[in-house]
């Protein structure tokens, strides 16, 4: 067999025409990926040969068969095929010495793309950020997926005496195999088996292998195609030496042991192997068991299809590739959809952006560079995660402000694991939790609290509780209570059924406004002085570790809001103006509820202290930036600080917290003292301390959407209709709920890191073209060397 194996490379690279079509295959792959600006590796920016991947399926299409058309065709074409028989070796070992020939001569003519690694390797910002492990892991895909296209290749060498006929159909039936099946997979008629046909072509295990994954089922599948293929290139050469009932017998045997190896049973009981530096794609066990226990197809629905600028497309590949993670785990109950919702006419683009519009799902407008300038495109970064009963919308944009585009992208990217896992967990989710506003202390009204209120139904019941009204038993049902800037005083029998609540582990959002402010009384008088509410609450906070304290915060780092600065034909001049009481609160911290979070907009927020409380961990979430000053009571606030000019030296202090988050077993505020009046049926808990946990924000007009003046309808939550900006509110809300009412390990999944890895543009504009020139020159220049090399060889030995 191995003289086999060194026959087929040698007759292979004595020829021209082997070093010629190995030739055209890099020449094609360095122009596609390093000049063509659609394609090149230089034009996205991101140090990976993601790009170089995805294309060079489709150049072994045509490069495989051409060095295989030769390996039995040729031999019979040229009448050397029986003389290869009678040599002392077995058919079997015929096939397989030309099939690890053809494979070797495959990889070594893919092994001069390594120069595009180093070239990355020696680009990246900095030098050497480039993920070897995934690159490693990719190469390791290319060569299995070389593996079944020479296999399949060698068969359709053997069905013919004609190589031309040999390269033709096997360059056909490998694109079958490879994009065939998978297209055919695609068509509604086929929609029951979709999931199956997929399985059976190659490109889906190659693009979860090319990403660096090596999973069992991938593996096994790979080496089964060859198996398979190899098994019927020997059945068929030894037709006429094998009796037909053996030879079926032969490839019934070998298709019932490999399908055998190929189901779920089997391959599930091996681990993945993740080469990718940062594990990107290996699942945290939250997110895996969550999966496993699916009951009920879930449906995912991306909508990032369609052309798309490279950074988006590295949301949508990353997007793609966490939904197919959760579903390798699901036992198939996860079904995934890509869409593009820009497609068809200008009218149907209109009405399906419309549709998702009313759904709660709003487009990115983005600058796309083109030809003729740039054009605006609209984008949805988003999907739908639903089951047949209930849906989640799941934004897949992490924006935030001052954050270059590539690292609002890769934060997108590390924070898909959460947004999938949270939204599956909300669409299946058996049990109905109760969250309740409170009302009866001169809380916001129904339409404002809206969309506070509207974003958390999905999963969950949503409404009004008043304290007063409410009966020990409801308080049990209940599994998060939101204080929503209350603005007349808590009754002792109020806060006693609050203890009561968190006595038996009741979360509390409580978002207080300490003191008495608003921008419409400003407006009508001019001025107003800064007043402390008398809400009865805070000896009870004091003693759960926390004081809000009778202040405002001013901070440089504010919203606008809008003012008269003029008539001009009787219209008044309105211009937007920075108001200093508007703080848009940036988050620093790591804990995962506001980890690279945008902006929150509060108003006329205050600062909280923390107090040494035994068995309360307490941490500080949010902080006001460093430049900021507190206005202390008694004060008085003016719309004509507008007008002033701010002194930096008065506004440069030390970041001064303003919300804080509390867990663990609270003390008994009502220990050892009497039922408060209007208790009917009063209960001992210096028993009863189950762990409890607790937001406390000085603010409560973050949970307040603006209201449309025309029409009374409301903005979404944090959407500032002066601006025209939409700031992370209701993220904010939603992951502080996720906190309080699920384990840690859920938001937990927040704190992913994924490394981002760039190019140094400034290397790559001052020496783009030498980099072209290298990477299209250099591999084809290593191919002629060797070739030189080895015909100086061949002529010495044989001269």
């Amino acid at each position: 067999m191995f003289s086999i194996y060194k026959k087929e490379i040698a007759s292979y690279f004595n020829s021209l025409i082997g070093y010629l079509a190995i030739g055209m295959f890099l020449l094609l792959t360095g122009l596609v990926l390093w000049f063509f600006p659609d394609s090149s590796i230089l034009e996205t920016g991101y140090a990976s040969l993601e790009g170089f991947f995805s294309i060079a399926p489709y150049l072994l299409l045509f490069l495989v068969p051409a060095i295989t058309m030769r390996s039995i065709a040729g031999e019979k074409a040229d009448g050397t095929y029986e003389l290869l028989l009678s040599r002392p070796i077995s058919l079997k070992q015929i096939v397989l010495g030309k099939y690890l020939g053809s494979l070797t001569i495959v990889t070594l003519a893919i092994l001069p793309t390594l120069v595009y690694a180093v070239t990355i390797y020696l680009l990246a910002f900095p030098k050497g950020n480039i993920d070897l492990g995934a690159t490693i892991g990719s190469y390791l895909g290319l060569i299995l997926l070389s593996s079944t296209f020479v296999a399949l290749s060698i068969f359709c060498s053997s069905l013919t005496q004609n190589p031309i006929v040999a390269f033709l159909v096997s360059a056909l039936l490998c694109f079958v195999a490879y994009y065939g099946i998978t297209a055919i997979a695609q068509l509604t008629v086929f929609t029951a088996i979709a999931d199956s046909l997929k399985n059976a072509g190659i490109q889906s295990h190659y693009d979860a292998i090319s990403r660096g994954v090596l999973t069992a089922k991938d593996f096994i599948y790979f080496v089964s195609f060859s198996v398979l293929f190899l098994t019927f290139s020997i059945g068929h050469l030894g037709r006429f030496f094998n009796t037909r009932k053996k030879t079926f017998t032969a490839y019934l045997t070998v298709v019932v042991i490999l399908l055998l190896l190929n189901q779920s049973f089997f391959y599930n009981q091996f681990d993945r192997l993740d080469f990718t530096e940062d594990k990107r794609f290996t699942l945290t066990e939250t997110s895996k068991d969550l999966v496993k226990s699916l009951d009920k197809e879930v449906y995912i629905t991306i909508f990032l299809g369609g052309d798309l600028p490279s950074g988006f497309q590295q949301l949508r590949l990353a997007a793609i590739d966490m939904a197919s993670d959760l579903r390798a785990y699901s036992n198939g109950r996860i079904k995934i959809n890509l869409v593009d919702p820009l497609e068809g006419d200008q009218n149907q683009q209109q009405e399906y952006t419309q549709a998702l519009i009313n759904r709660g799902l709003y487009p990115t407008n983005l600058s796309v560079k083109s030809e003729s300038g740039f054009s605006q495109k609209l984008i949805f970064p988003a999907a739908i995660v639903n089951t047949e009963e209930l849906e989640v919308n799941v934004d897949l944009l992490q924006n935030k402000t001052g954050a270059d585009p590539e690292q609002v992208l890769n934060n997108s990217i590390q924070n898909l694991e959460y947004a999938f896992a949270s939204a599956i967990k909300k669409v299946i989710e058996r049990k109905t939790s109760y969250i309740g506003f409170t009302e009866g202390h001169g809380e916001p009204t129904d339409l404002e609290l809206y969309d506070a209120m509207h974003t958390l139904m999905t999963g969950n019941q949503v409404g009004r509780i008043n304290l007063d009204s409410i009966d020990f038993s409801g308080l049990k049902q209940i599994q998060v209570i939101i204080i929503a800037k209350p603005t007349q005083p808590f009754s002792e029998s109020e806060k006693y059924k609050l203890d009561f609540f968190i006595r038996h582990g009741g979360n509390v959002i409580w978002a207080v406004d300490q003191l008495d402010a608003s921008l419409e009384n400003l407006r009508s008088k001019g001025s107003q002085p800064l007043i402390g509410r008398q809400l009865n609450i805070d000896d009870q906070l004091f003693l759960y570790g926390a004081r809000l304290n009778y202040n405002m915060v001013a901070d440089l780092n504010c919203g606008q809001i809008p003012l008269s600065v003029g008539n001009i034909g009787g219209k008044a001049q309105i211009e937007l103006a920075p108001w200093y009481f508007f703080p848009i609160i940036m988050p620093t911290n790591t804990h995962p509820v506001v980890r690279n979070l945008d902006g929150i907009h509060t108003e006329f927020i205050g600062t909280i202290d923390t107090i040494a409380t035994a068995g309360i961990k307490k941490e500080v979430i949010l902080q006001t930036s460093p430049f900021t000053r507190i206005l202390n009571t008694p004060a008085t606030l003016s719309l004509q600080m507008v007008e002033e000019q701010p002194d930096p030296t008065k506004f440069r202090t030390k970041p001064e917290p303003v919300a804080v988050l509390l867990s663990g077993k609270f003390p008994y505020i009502f220990e050892n003292r009497p039922a408060p009046s209007g208790i009917m049926s009063p209960v001992d808990l210096s028993n009863t301390s189950n762990p409890a946990k607790m937001l406390v924000i000085s603010d409560g007009d973050w949970l307040i959407n603006q209201v449309n003046t025309k029409d009374q309808s409301p903005y979404p939550l944090g959407w500032d209709r002066y601006t025209e900006q939409q700031f992370a509110n209701k993220i904010f809300l939603e992951n502080i709920v996720d906190y309080l009412m699920n384990e840690e390990s859920l938001i937990s999944l927040r704190n992913r890191d994924v490394k981002l890895r760039l190019l140094d543009q400034a290397k790559v504009k001052d020496e783009k073209l030498e980099w072209q020139v290298t990477n299209i020159v250099l591999p084809l220049l290593l191919l002629f060397v060797i070739g030189f090399v080895q015909q100086y060889i061949r002529k010495r030995k044989y001269t």
